[in-house]
Formats: structure tokens, C-alpha cells, sequence
């Protein structure tokens, strides 16, 4: 998804890097080591306490309307207590001893923070029974491992980061530099979640949002940017972002404006050669999903594209109802154009002779020129009338865009054919 999106990792597992492997189950003896530094130090210790104990204590926490805490039990036990049990086999993990008193860092968003997180939590599980770290551990481990100077991430770890603050002291490891980011909100003020299904990028993605379109929304509704502007390109954004004008306050992402910020990266992208081939390319695929037995050339999706330019918001609109007519000729029957115009032969004959004049590179208003020139000389019908008839003849629709780009959409030929198909039947 951050590939689709343009942001790829500068590192990854497909990518490779310096500082590699970049997958946590082949990095275990890293998390290992530190647990095991800390464990010798004192900063951490082995707990041996089962499911059914923290599951008691929870309970009667709760029951005491108190908020659940480990009791730091095994804190306490002696070397000898400790070597008993491992002899014996008993399953443990590992938790981080957290020193008591308030700790201070510098939050590059919320400035100077102040937690005693021992005060209300009991020692975190470090490293799990299993042998994989829990997120305390493995964040720091891969932090300074992986040379990150920089840690940007929600606001909800903010507490938490007095904790690795404190397991980096612990390991005598210089920590990187914190911001934390305010949230990504409802319109309504209420929390994303993935119980919505249509919060999951896969859900842009398919329904044919352009990465541009969400880059710009989301952060046209964060901060740390140059006004709100509609447009922005990545480029644009890295240039634009400054962390000191990031605020704490949360975004409301308003994705009923997603449409609108799509039409506008979907004209740039049908403006551009390189991104219009792909366009092309994928709307000939979708069309080929659709109308299996048919094909279209990539000369006559461009044209269309080109045609259509800020007025899609989604590349997908080309495959509703409203469109159909470009790619399936109507069944359009001549009864139903004499009711619309006693001089309906006519109004055919006039444009069929104007269609034979022009070419596919005759500009929208040049033929919107000659039809209103020609047509405007009947007697018994309206130019207003002769586009209604002439919409129906080309698309079937009584809506839509205009006669003549329609016809420029078509092209010449084959607007002549679904006149005189029309006109016979």
C-alpha cells in the first residue's frame, strides 16, 4: 500500500538496506541481547506469574473500580527463587522494571511532557513467552539499531515513550528525537476504526481513487503545511512540511471532499503524457473486464480522457450508465425521433454532411460552430430540440455531455453510422 500510495520505504524487505533484516521474526537474537543486557543489569527481570493469577488481579481490580495493573510480584524474588523456577521449567516472560518518580523528555509537537508511568502501570512485558518481543522492546532495538534519529508516530504512544526513554537510559543507548502526531478523526469527532470497511486503503484503491487524491486530503485536513490548498503533489508536500507547525490538535478527515480532490488529480494526471498512458492502460483493462467480446484502441480511450478532462471524478465513471454509449452503439428507433422532430431526416442529413467535413482533429468549438450554424436554419424545430434529438441518436441518453463532444468522441465515422442506423431502422 505505501508503494501504491508513492511513498515506498526507503528500506524494506523487498527493498533490502544497511540495516537489514527488516522482518521482527528474523531479528529475534537482537531482541534477545537487549532482554538479556537488562536482565543483567537489573533493569529487568523474569516473571513466572500464569495467566490465571493476571487474570485474577485484573478482576479484582476491576470489581474495586480501580484500573488493572501487574502487582510487580516477581520484582521481588530472590536469584535462588528465580534459578528454582527455570529449573523446573516454568514458562516466563520478561518485564522492564520501571523506576518510580515523574520523567521528562521533549516532544517536538507537545514540547516538555511529564509522566510517572509507575505510578499508574505495572512493569511491561518486554520479551513475550514465546521469545518475540512486545512493541516496547522491539521499537527500541530497532530504533537504535537502525540508526533512526527521527520517530514520528501517533499521539497515543505519547505516555508510552517515557517507557523506552527510560529502556534506553537502561541500555545505555542514546534515544532518537520524538513527535507525536494528533489523530486522524471522523468528520463527527469520533475515531477511526477498522470495524470501517471503507477506512482500509484496499477500499480507495478499489474503488478507483487516485494515491494523489488521498495524499492531498489527508493532509489538507492535518497540519504542518502551507494553508489548504487542493493539488498538492508529493513534491509539493515534502517542500512544503514543517514539524514545528504541526499541531496538537486532531484532524477531522472529511472524505465526502475525496471526489473533488480526485477530479483535480485526475486532470493533472490525464494532462501529463506518462500518467495518461497509464490511465489508458488501466481503463483498457477494465474495460476489457466488462465487455468481454469488444475491443478499443488506446488512440480512442485517449480521446475520450482528453475530452472528459475535469469532469470525472474517478476514472471508474466511464464504466456507469452515463457512459455506455462509448463503448455500445443504442437501439435507438426512428418513432421515437419523429415525436422528438417532424424534420428528424433532415436535422440527419445536415449533420451528417458537417461529420463528413470534419476530422479527429476538429476542435470541440469549431463543430459546436457549425451545427448551431446549420441547424439554426430549420423551420419547424428548435436548435435546443435538434440537440435533444441528436443525444438520443448518438447515446440513447437524454442527458450528458455535449452533441458535439460526443460526436469528437466517437469520431466522425462511427457518429455517422448510429445517425443513419438511427434514421433507417
Amino acid at each position: 500500500m505505501l508503494e501504491w500510495a508513492g511513498i515506498p520505504p526507503d528500506e524494506s524487505p523487498r527493498r533490502g538496506g544497511p540495516y537489514g533484516p527488516y522482518e521482527q521474526s528474523q531479528r529475534l537474537n537482537l531482541y534477545h541481547e537487549a532482554a538479556q543486557a537488562l536482565l543483567d543489569s537489573g533493569a529487568a527481570y523474569r516473571c513466572f506469574c500464569t495467566p490465571q493469577r493476571l487474570e485474577l488481579i485484573k478482576k479484582e481490580a476491576l470489581q474495586s473500580r480501580q484500573t488493572p495493573r501487574y502487582d510487580n510480584r516477581c520484582r521481588h524474588l530472590t536469584s535462588s527463587q528465580v534459578q528454582d523456577k527455570l529449573s523446573k521449567n516454568l514458562p516466563f516472560v520478561v518485564r522492564f522494571q520501571l523506576p518510580s518518580g515523574a520523567h521528562s523528555f521533549q516532544d517536538l509537537v507537545y514540547g516538555w511532557t511529564h509522566h510517572d508511568v509507575a505510578s499508574v502501570e505495572g512493569d511491561p512485558v518486554i520479551l513475550k513467552q514465546d521469545g518475540f518481543p512486545t512493541y516496547h522492546l522491539a521499537n527500541v532495538v530497532d530504533d537504535y539499531k537502525m540508526a533512526v534519529s527521527h520517530v514520528l508516530r501517533g499521539e497515543e504512544w505519547l505516555i508510552s515513550t517515557t517507557k523506552h526513554l527510560l529502556m534506553y537510559r537502561a541500555l545505555g543507548w542514546p534515544p532518537p528525537a520524538y513527535a507525536h502526531l494528533p489523530l486522524l478523526l471522523n468528520k463527527d469527532g469520533s475515531k477511526l476504526s477498522k470495524r470501517q470497511g471503507d477506512i482500509f486503503l484496499q477500499h480507495f484503491v478499489q474503488s478507483g481513487y487516485l494515491p494523489d487524491a488521498l495524499l492531498d486530503v489527508i493532509t489538507n485536513c492535518g497540519s504542518g503545511f502551507a494553508g489548504n490548498q487542493i493539488g498538492r503533489t508529493l513534491p509539493a508536500l515534502i517542500q512544503q512540511y514543517n514539524l514545528q507547525s504541526t499541531s496538537t490538535h486532531s484532524a477531522l478527515l472529511d472524505l465526502e471532499k475525496l471526489p473533488d480532490f480526485n477530479r483535480v488529480h485526475l486532470t493533472r494526471w490525464i494532462e501529463g503524457a506518462d500518467t495518461r498512458a497509464q490511465l489508458v492502460a488501466q481503463l483498457q483493462m477494465l474495460l476489457q473486464e466488462k465487455y468481454k467480446d469488444l475491443t478499443f484502441d488506446k488512440e480512442y480511450i485517449e480521446r475520450i480522457l482528453v475530452l472528459r478532462k475535469g469532469h470525472l471524478n474517478l476514472l471508474t465513471d466511464l464504466l456507469s450508465p452515463d457512459y455506455s454509449y462509448l463503448w455500445v452503439r443504442p437501439f435507438v428507433q426512428l418513432e421515437d425521433l419523429n415525436r422528438l422532430s417532424s424534420e428528424a431526416s433532415e436535422i440527419g442529413s445536415l449533420v451528417v454532411q458537417i461529420l463528413q467535413k470534419s476530422h479527429h482533429g476538429t476542435s470541440l468549438e469549431v463543430l459546436s460552430k457549425e451545427l448551431r450554424s446549420d441547424l439554426q436554419r430549420l423551420k419547424a424545430t428548435k436548435y435546443s430540440t435538434s440537440m435533444k434529438l441528436l443525444r438520443l441518436v448518438l447515446s440513447g441518453l437524454q442527458t450528458g455531455p455535449s452533441v458535439a463532444e460526443m460526436m469528437l468522441s466517437l469520431g466522425p465515422e462511427e457518429s455517422i453510422i448510429r445517425l443513419q442506423k438511427a434514421l433507417s431502422s
